[in-house]
């Protein structure tokens, strides 16, 4: 979701500074993105769907159909208030549920890296939110 949000972002934003997060988006998370299926490769897993990564993938649907219908200052807004909604899920969902439960240890050391990049993440948007109002 993190990609196609930042893809749409890209798109349709007229900001700098939404479209400088939105590239990071893009950048960042295709890095993530194959490195967990490198992982899942080496590791000879599908990785399968859980409760959680459905809840994500189903709200993200809907929000993506919303956000395709805005424009402008609109989009912006919306764009930036969910990536912050939507980091804040994600690291919830870090800390509370694929850490805690991710027993093999380079998934473990994957998901470990990562969390700082998803804060700084967080953190970003948030200044573009800022910047917004």
């Amino acid at each position: 979701m993190d990609v196609d949000y930042g893809n749409l972002a890209v798109k349709k934003t007229k900001n700098a500074k939404v479209k400088a997060f939105a590239e990071t988006m893009i950048c960042d998370h295709t890095s993530v993105n194959n490195q967990a299926t490198s992982l899942a490769k080496k590791l000879g897993i599908t990785p399968e769907a859980s409760d959680t990564s459905r809840s994500l993938e189903s709200e993200g649907d809907k929000k993506m159909a919303k956000l395709k219908a805005m424009h402008g200052a609109e989009f912006d807004k919306a764009y930036i208030d969910n990536e912050v909604a939507y980091r804040q899920s994600v690291i919830g969902a870090l800390d509370k549920v694929l850490l805690p439960n991710a027993k093999n240890a380079e998934l473990k050391n994957l998901l470990e890296s990562g969390r700082p990049i998803f804060t700084s993440h967080l953190n970003h948007a948030k200044e573009v939110q800022a910047s917004l109002r």
